[in-house]
C-alpha cells in the first residue's frame, strides 16, 4: 500500500529523536559514527540512507534497520512516481 507523500527518514529522525533529546547534528553524527556533513544531508532530506547508516540509526534508537530502510524505500518510490519515472522506463514483459 502506497503512502501519500511519506516523510524522508531524516525528517522522522529530526522530529522524533534529535529535537526531543536536544541533540545537535554534530552530536548525533558523533554518537552514530558518521561525518557531520553526512548527518546534515540526511537530516535535511538531501541524502538517502545507506544500509550501514540505517543499521547505525537502528542501534542508536533501539529500532530496526529495516524500519529505516522501509521509510527510505517508501520515500524514494513516491518521489519517483511524482517524477513519472515509471513512464520513462521501457521494458519487455516477461511471459510466465
Amino acid at each position: 500500500m502506497d503512502m501519500f507523500n511519506p516523510a524522508h527518514p531524516g525528517e522522522v529522525l529530526r522530529e522524533l529523536y534529535l529535537q526531543p533529546l536536544g541533540l545537535t547534528v554534530t552530536e548525533f553524527a558523533r554518537r552514530i559514527g558518521i561525518t557531520r556533513k553526512s548527518a546534515s544531508e540526511l537530516i535535511n532530506g538531501r541524502f538517502g540512507l545507506s544500509l550501514e547508516t540505517a543499521m547505525r540509526i537502528g542501534l542508536a534508537t533501539n529500532t530496526s534497520a529495516e524500519s529505516w530502510l522501509g521509510m527510505q524505500t517508501q520515500y524514494d518510490l513516491w518521489q519517483a512516481r511524482q517524477r513519472k519515472l515509471h513512464k520513462q522506463i521501457k521494458v519487455e514483459k516477461l511471459a510466465a
